[in-house]
């Protein structure tokens, strides 16, 4: 059921990828450890590149951005309104009353780590992910830092700008009969970001949107018998007519107009004509166990279809994690980590906007997907990420009618697992309050970085028509998070 604890998986232990090093380095390598990092060309390759005439500066760029590791798939999870970070991954026990609040922290699988109590199936399992207790920007508002976490920028971006996710499946598309991009449940309530800002491919256009499903409260995965419709042919055309519509449109064309829109074409057609997408969407096909396990809530069900898809070969899912309603109460908002206290509900509360709700089903449907992937075989090479737009005040205050913690950008924590990612780590610190950052603090220009360097994109990849002007990410990875 949805608070069921534990899990059926057996425990497996596989080694972590670790970033491959070239066979031989250069004096210039050696010295300069960030290079194996970035795989950017040295200063002698660019010279001797156009000496020789051989290679132009951009094309040169674009060949070093390849790298040599295995393609990553991701799981980003975003807690859309902000967890609290004394509440959960850095609990601050010394601290006073008013700020430390009511739970305690509980011991995990790392020695010297602990997290909040509410998260004890994550905290069982510690040695599978790396904690970022630094991350900092300077923005309190919700829509405006979403689209700074979507574009990987400590600053307003443009409403036009390019998100992380559509650079990810413009230089890492699926390579099957499924989509590239999947978005599972649109954000909504008035503190959403637009949705140009996360639905759209920036500078790539409409062929690196993502394919949403979930477009409010009342479509969701959690649903009886919910199905997914986003394959779904129009009614009287049936698969093989759609496909044949598509084949007489591309014999209409000219070869000039053709060339450029027979690989849409095709990847449309085998979207909805083929099986493997449809498979995968249909979740009749998990056990009731693994369902239950998950938690039969939007959060639990839509972490169950992400593993579906990354299995099918999905490379990207963008879950927004909203864990539904308590029994009873009525639709209000997808804002469940927006802990005010102004929905009548406290911060501690056990209504679908307290913690005593919404963290133990997080807790619940995260440390399932860790164990589903690594039984599968899927957690090394499977990014997952769990973060919100922001954190939450070190002080407790009084919201409407219920107590609450308010926006803080200044310090809050971000998890990530797989991927290549060294499980245990703790990165950087906050202060003895949790409200600023004391040690290694990470912008999100690096958090992107960070990710992009996990599905096996240098930073420094050009990702501008011209191939030479504009960087994947202005940021710089976090290597103590990888090997």
């Amino acid at each position: 059921m949805d608070g069921q604890t534990g899990g059926p998986f057996p425990q497996i232990h596989r080694d972590r990828n670790c970033i491959e090093k070239p066979a031989t380095l250069t004096s210039n390598e050696v010295m300069n450890p960030d290079l194996l990092l970035s795989n950017r060309p040295s200063r002698r390759q660019v010279l001797v590149a156009g000496a020789a005439g051989a290679l132009s500066l951009p094309a040169l760029l674009k060949a070093n951005a390849g790298t040599t590791r295995q393609a990553k798939s991701c799981i980003f999870i975003y807690q859309y309104g902000g967890l609290s970070q004394l509440d959960s991954w850095d609990p601050k026990p010394n601290a006073p009353e008013e700020l430390r609040g009511p739970y305690k922290p509980i011991a995990t699988t790392v020695p010297g780590f602990r997290v909040g109590e509410l998260m004890p199936q994550l905290a069982q399992r510690a040695d599978k992910y790396a904690i970022i207790r630094s991350m900092t920007h300077q923005m309190p508002t919700h829509d405006i830092a979403n689209r700074m976490l979507l574009a990987g920028q400590s600053k307003p971006p443009e409403m036009s700008a390019t998100p992380v996710g559509a650079i990810i499946t413009k230089l890492k598309p699926a390579t099957g009969s499924v989509p590239s991009h999947v978005w599972l449940q649109k954000f909504g309530g008035g503190a959403m970001p637009p949705e140009p800002t996360y639905v759209t491919g920036g500078m790539f256009g409409p062929s690196q949107s993502p394919l949403v499903i979930g477009n409010s409260h009342d479509d969701n995965l959690s649903m009886p018998g919910y199905r997914v419709r986003a394959l779904d042919t129009a009614e009287g055309n049936p698969p093989d007519r759609v496909r044949e519509r598509l084949r007489l449109l591309n014999d209409m064309d000219s070869p000039t107009q053709s060339s450029g829109m027979d690989r849409y074409r095709e990847k449309a057609a085998d979207l909805l004509t083929g099986t493997k997408a449809r498979e995968a969407f249909n979740m009749e096909r998990e056990p009731a166990s693994l369902r239950d396990r998950y938690g039969r809530n939007p959060m639990g069900q839509n972490l169950l279809l992400a593993r579906r898809l990354i299995e099918a070969g999905t490379r990207l899912v963008s879950v927004v994690a909203w864990t539904g309603l308590a029994p009873s109460e009525k639709f209000m908002s997808i804002e469940t980590w927006d802990m005010h206290g102004n929905a009548g509900i406290s911060i501690f509360g056990n209504g679908w906007n307290g913690l005593g709700w919404a963290l133990p089903r997080c807790d619940l449907a995260v440390s399932a997907l860790l164990d589903d992937l690594e039984t599968r075989g899927l957690l090394d090479s499977t990014l997952v990420v769990l973060i919100g737009e922001f954190g939450r005040t070190p002080r407790i205050s009084k919201g409407g009618s219920a107590i609450g913690r308010d926006h803080w950008p200044h310090v809050y924590s971000a998890m990530l697992a797989g991927g290549g990612i060294r499980g245990g780590t703790i990165f950087g610190a906050s202060d003895k309050t949790a409200a600023y950052v004391k040690d290694r603090p990470v912008a999100l220009e690096d958090f992107s970085a960070t990710v992009l360097h996990a599905m096996d994109i240098p930073a420094e990849t050009r990702i501008s028509p011209d191939g030479f002007t504009l960087p994947a990410s202005t940021g710089k990875p976090v290597a103590d998070l990888f090997g």
